[in-house]
């Protein structure tokens, strides 16, 4: 495993908002937001980014996703936005994989 800030807070090595925490998944706030409401949820087991993921992977995968519905709905968050940066030239600043739940404002489209 590679030392990265995710780690980090994974391994409670550095204090972190956490909101959420299983045995595979680990969710908190983002300490710098882009949205009013701007919360990463990321696997446990170190994977750089989504295109490293492989069929091994399936259940982890959908696993994130439906910690992303347990948290929207336990905070009541109806409108929202999901994303995966996969890499440096998409926005990726941490290789850990990690989803950005991001509401409380209008978003365009497209994104970027």
């Amino acid at each position: 495993m590679t030392d990265n800030i995710f780690l980090k807070i994974i391994n409670k090595e550095i204090p972190a908002e956490i909101i959420y925490e299983d045995d595979i998944a680990i969710a908190f706030n983002d300490i710098s937001p882009e949205a009013p409401t701007h919360i990463l949820v990321i696997p446990k087991k170190d994977i750089k980014k989504l295109s490293d993921t492989s069929e091994d992977d399936q259940d982890l995968l959908g696993h994130l996703l439906l910690v992303v519905k347990k948290i929207t709905s336990k905070f009541e968050i109806k409108d929202f936005r999901v994303v995966i940066n996969n890499g440096s030239e998409a926005g990726q600043t941490v290789f850990h994989l990690h989803l950005h739940i991001l509401a409380g404002r209008n978003f365009g489209w497209p994104p970027g």
